[in-house]
């Protein structure tokens, strides 16, 4: 057998294997899959006849646009085949697994007509080990992929659409035989925790799970190193292990940070590098690198959240899968990037990922940024009281934790979102869930999204926070009773750390009034202008309350719900702050600007009520300046100081025709809007 120190791409294309260097390779399988929307008899054999199949490439779903246009879509079965090239490796000491990053709902998975393994829940990576079944030349993989209603795999509903498909990459993975464990539920096999941190100095506890493959026993070196941001060593340590064959082993390693520059969220998100290493005297088995974040927080019931010892306003939206028009959730990096920058540009501090475990990307980037995360297991709507169901959700809560844990970014583990029921056995479960997330990371914090019952009801208290989703002011009750609700909770619960898990109102930039009349939450009739004053009242009324340890818009996107009917089009939650194209900013996105942006926010707001009826007419203005300047056709009509973010002039009498209306703030900015005018 020939060897050669390559990528694993050339190595499938030569039909040649690393020798000198065998340290993982990883392949991304995104291209010339065969798909089909319906179950197949006999799809998972290798000579099926596949020329009636579509050709698709990877991320893919087999709901787009269907689940985007309201009413019933597909929900079933589909199939997809790839065949690639390979050499079956298990008498050569390497080993072969494939990485799902996601297959909606539940998958099952055949190489070469054999079966390899299966995974139930739509949105948390898992590998499978197909060594045994991987051929010399060609191999043929195939996928059967079910988003059905299945009873015992969550979520069981939901206010958003179940994209089907391998929404996410596929990865084939090489390995020496002695590598980091690949199998920890989906994870890295690297666990990383802080047990002190101060000015001088960072105690770390490295845990590593080293897998042996092999036929015989394996004494594998061990060796960690921390770069800093320019990369740097500023810590390293080397260890021995004993792993029998096919066996896992644990192996626990210190490591101190000298003067250690701390993860401070948006205001400095520092982070090093850890690269561990398998070694076999000089050859390199295996390796990975995660990102180190240093930061400690914790939630105080009078002053909030406090990240590192100090307050730390914990503001921002709930963000669903980054989906798009035409492509569902099947997006990639750049789509993931393009959702990160519009939210960092909003001016949030944290975001609340729901209602399921997103994208690593999407984690990788709120390290970067300094985005507090809270993530949570989809646990949504229902409940079936079944051992399988609730070994599901365990499932699904160890793989997310495994998955995540080493992100600096992730402060909460959630544990579910407005079950609809309050008897016994969902606050058992909940109680569960919580004790679960502990054993698996002691570190951080729980929550649960509560909605439906009492505020003080016990299936809202047994995680470590209390969550409420409130929409006063455009479901029921009326825009004030959000602050009155937080300070009788607090005063009656002066030890309870509460927050807003959601809150909100649709909003479409198809519909225009002023000034706007509250509309029918489930009509279709859902002004811009109604959607910026319940943010207006919201926003003004919870900056003063510092006790919420945090508070999420519900929505960052308007993103896909095949349930809805409402607002400008059937088949879309219209609460986002940005349209589901991400074309438009909504007047509440800059409303909410100008109160989390440190940087010159200025904004018209009703830009798009163009032509509009001649006559009185109101400007007003979002910024976070003091005072602003109001021009019509260059002719300066006077000032307004901004009060809440916000600067009114109103009662200007204008004719019909064309208007330029220009506000310039005291800090520079310039902002301009032309309106015509009709009689």
């Amino acid at each position: 057998m020939r060897c050669l120190t390559t990528s694993l791409a050339l190595v499938l294309w030569m039909g040649v294997w690393p020798c000198a260097q065998a340290e993982r390779h990883s392949l991304l399988l995104d291209g010339d899959w065969q798909f089909q929307r319906h179950d197949v008899e006999g799809a998972m054999e290798s000579d099926v006849d596949t020329a009636d199949w579509q050709t698709v490439r990877l991320p893919h779903t087999w709901n787009a646009p269907d689940a985007e246009r309201g009413g019933a879509y597909y929900r079933g079965v589909g199939w997809y085949r790839h065949v690639f090239e390979g050499q079956g490796q298990a008498g050569a000491g390497r080993q072969q697994f494939l990485e799902f990053d996601a297959a909606t709902m539940a998958a099952e998975v055949w190489i070469n007509g054999q079966k390899a393994g299966q995974h139930a829940g739509g949105y948390s990576r898992f590998r499978i080990d197909i060594t045994p079944w991987l051929r010399h030349g060609r191999n043929v993989l195939a996928v059967r992929v079910d988003n059905g209603a299945l009873p015992d795999v969550a979520p069981l509903g939901g206010d958003f659409s179940v994209f089907g498909g391998l929404i996410r990459p596929v990865r084939l993975i090489d390995t020496d035989a002695v590598h980091i464990d690949l199998l920890d539920h989906g994870g890295p096999g690297i666990q990383i925790d802080t047990e002190s941190l101060d000015a001088d100095l960072a105690r770390l506890s490295v845990r590593v799970t080293i897998r042996n493959d092999g036929r015989r026993a394996a004494k594998p070196q061990l060796h960690l190193s921390v770069l800093d941001a320019t990369g740097q060593m500023v810590a390293e340590a080397q260890q021995s292990a004993r792993v029998k064959a096919q066996r896992s082993q644990l192996v626990e390693m210190p490591l101190q940070i000298q003067q250690p520059h701390r993860w401070q969220g948006v205001d400095d998100p520092y982070l090093y590098r850890l690269r561990v290493e398998v070694r076999d005297g000089e050859t390199l088995l295996d390796a990975h690198a995660l990102p180190i974040g240093l930061r400690q927080f914790s939630v105080d019931a009078q002053r909030g959240f406090l990240l590192n010892g100090r307050p730390y306003p914990l503001h921002g939206v709930n963000y669903f899968h980054p989906g798009r028009p035409g492509i569902g959730v099947a997006v990639g990096d750049a789509q993931i990037d393009e959702d990160m920058g519009i939210l960092q540009s909003l001016g949030a501090t944290g975001l609340r990922l729901v209602h399921y475990p997103h994208p690593e990307r999407v984690y990788e980037r709120a390290d970067q940024l300094g985005l507090v995360l809270w993530t949570e297991i989809p646990l949504n709507s229902a409940m079936q009281e079944t051992a399988s169901f609730r070994d599901n959700l365990r499932q699904q809560l160890r793989e997310l934790i495994r998955q995540q844990r080493h992100h600096a970014a992730v402060a909460i583990w959630g544990v579910g979102n407005e079950v609809y029921r309050s008897d016994e056995p969902i606050v058992r479960l909940l109680g569960e869930l919580h004790q679960l997330a502990k054993q698996e990371d002691s570190s951080r914090l729980t929550a649960y999204a509560h909605c439906c019952a009492a505020d003080d009801h016990p299936m809202a208290l047994q995680t470590d926070l209390a969550a409420y989703n409130r929409y006063w002011g455009w479901y029921d009750g009326s825009l004030q009773d959000i602050g009155d609700w937080a300070d009788r909770l607090h005063a009656l619960h002066s030890d309870l750390p509460i927050g807003l898990g959601e809150y909100g109102a649709g909003g479409s930039v198809q519909h225009q009034q002023e000034p706007p009349v509250r509309p029918e939450a489930k009509s279709h009739w859902h002004p811009e202008q109604y959607q910026a004053l319940f943010h207006e009242a919201y926003a003004r009324q919870l900056a003063q309350r510092p006790f919420l340890w945090g508070q999420f818009v519900w929505l960052a996107f308007d993103h896909a719900s095949a349930g809805r009917d409402e607002g400008d089009r059937p088949g879309i939650n219209d609460k986002g702050l940005v349209s589901y194209d991400r074309r438009e900013r909504k007047d509440a996105f800059y409303l909410l600007q100008a109160w989390w942006q440190r940087e010159p926010v200025l904004h018209i707001a009703s830009r798009r009520f163009t032509p509009r009826p001649a006559g009185v007419v109101t400007v007003k203005a979002y910024s976070n300046a003091h005072r602003l300047t109001l021009s019509v056709d260059d002719q300066v009509v006077g000032e307004a100081e901004v009060v809440d973010r916000v600067a009114i002039w109103p009662d200007l009498d204008l004719p019909p025709g064309p208007h330029r209306i220009q506000v310039q703030s005291d800090h520079g900015l310039l902002d301009t809007v032309v309106w015509e005018l009709q009689p």
